[in-house]
């Protein structure tokens, strides 16, 4: 057997074994990795070494793997009471770091819930954007139910016709410099989370100032620790 393979069936065999970060993640592989150029262990150092801990604390462990929900709602990972799902069918470590950041977020909410969304702020500048969008739909002649645009709550059918009907290729052109992504306005959590996420992908966060102001300050509020222990 060649050095290469030899190295690649090894690091395969670390792959399927589990591990815990430095702040105490448990990361345990239910399923190998199907992509050889992705390593675990160099992209929870990433992931720590840019999110501070206070905003990790929620996530006790991530289990990668085939699981039935990734194919049933199209997504490659979720979170739930304490731990992350991860799809191991994964492109490359962008893929997974992006999944990383966006389920973190998601995370979060359920702690800091008050803090995000208690002064409405949040929710106005979601809904602001909603309108503007349902207002550029019929103006090209998409009809849509207003009532959809009002709900802040995730909808299964409005997804469907948002990602199906129109396609979010053509509603990422539709959207510039309004939402960050098209599955931004899914709903008000998935608004907050794909920022988060935007926030920790642009070092700058020029754009995510630009076009969210409202939803940048609470990201920087969320890092200051010692304001979020002193003042909630």
């Amino acid at each position: 057997m060649s050095i290469r393979l030899l190295q690649e069936k090894q690091k395969k065999i670390q792959q399927k074994s589990d591990f815990y970060t430095p702040s105490g993640i448990h990361v345990y592989f239910k399923d190998s990795l199907l992509s050889d150029t992705i390593d675990m262990e160099r992209l929870m150092a990433k992931v720590e070494g840019k999110i501070p801990l206070h905003l990790l604390s929620e996530v006790e462990m991530i289990i990668v793997g085939s699981f039935d929900e990734f194919e049933e709602r199209s997504i490659n990972a979720f979170y739930e009471d304490g731990t992350l799902f991860l799809s191991n069918m994964q492109d490359n470590e962008a893929d997974m770091y992006d999944d990383i950041i966006h389920e973190v977020a998601h995370s979060l909410e359920p702690v800091y819930g008050r803090q995000l969304y208690a002064d409405q702020k949040l929710q106005n500048e979601f809904l602001g954007k909603r309108k503007h969008m349902h207002d550029l739909l019929w103006s090209k002649g998409i009809k849509v139910p207003q009532s959809f645009f009002l709900n802040l709550e995730y909808n299964e059918e409005f997804d469907d016709f948002l990602y199906k009907k129109i396609g979010y290729n053509e509603l990422a052109s539709m959207l510039t410099g309004i939402f960050v992504s098209p599955y931004a306005a899914t709903s008000l959590r998935e608004y907050f989370a794909t920022g988060f996420t935007e926030f920790y992908l642009d070092s700058n966060h020029n754009f995510l100032q630009r076009i969210a102001p409202q939803l940048y300050k609470k990201i920087i509020l969320l890092l200051d620790q010692e304001k979020l222990d002193n003042e909630y």
